[in-house]
């Protein structure tokens, strides 16, 4: 029976048992999982099933790390071009008299927040506020570096633990 265990950890994960990992991180569902990945039969049981396997949760915990990073990723890339983008084009809309959508799709106008154009005919842009994008910026960056310290803090104790029993033994 060892001998089993031993060569199912070992086994790679299936076609089906990564597809199920891959939509359990999109939907959250395992039995929706599992339908998803193929299981017709049973998907309920077979989502819980799935689960309880060891290799499946270290797939998909690391698959949710990796979703996690890009999203900080593009988080971070969305406040960078806010903060940093280039608004020319937004004010080209403002000297447009007629706008097609060929020439729109052409435009850079990620900056913009809300366009009004009143019964007057002007044209009133607002901007996503870039000292609040900054600001975020900043937030995502000092959140980064304080994940990583508690590990160098708790890295720092250890070794001046293991310094202070190296000296204090060497007295005895």
């Amino acid at each position: 029976m060892s001998s089993s265990l031993s060569s199912d950890s070992r086994r790679e994960l299936n076609k089906k048992e990564m597809l199920f990992c891959h939509y359990y991180i999109d939907t959250g569902n395992s039995k929706e999982a599992a339908i998803l990945a193929g299981y017709k039969t049973y998907p309920e049981r077979k989502g819980a099933e799935l689960l309880s396997n060891n290799k499946i949760t270290e797939k998909i915990e690391g698959l949710y790390l990796e979703k996690k990073k890009n999203l900080m990723h593009k988080a971070t890339s969305g406040y960078e071009r806010l903060a940093f983008g280039n608004i020319s084009d937004s004010i080209k809309l403002l000297f447009y008299e007629n706008l097609n959508s060929k020439d729109l799709d052409k435009m850079d106008l990620f900056n913009i927040a809300e366009i009004k154009k009143p019964k007057d005919g002007a044209m009133e842009i607002k901007f996503f506020d870039r000292i609040r994008a900054l600001e975020k910026l900043e937030q995502i960056n000092l959140n980064s570096h304080s994940e990583k310290e508690p590990f160098y803090y708790t890295l720092e104790r250890s070794m001046k633990k293991l310094n202070y029993s190296e000296y204090s033994s060497s007295e005895d």
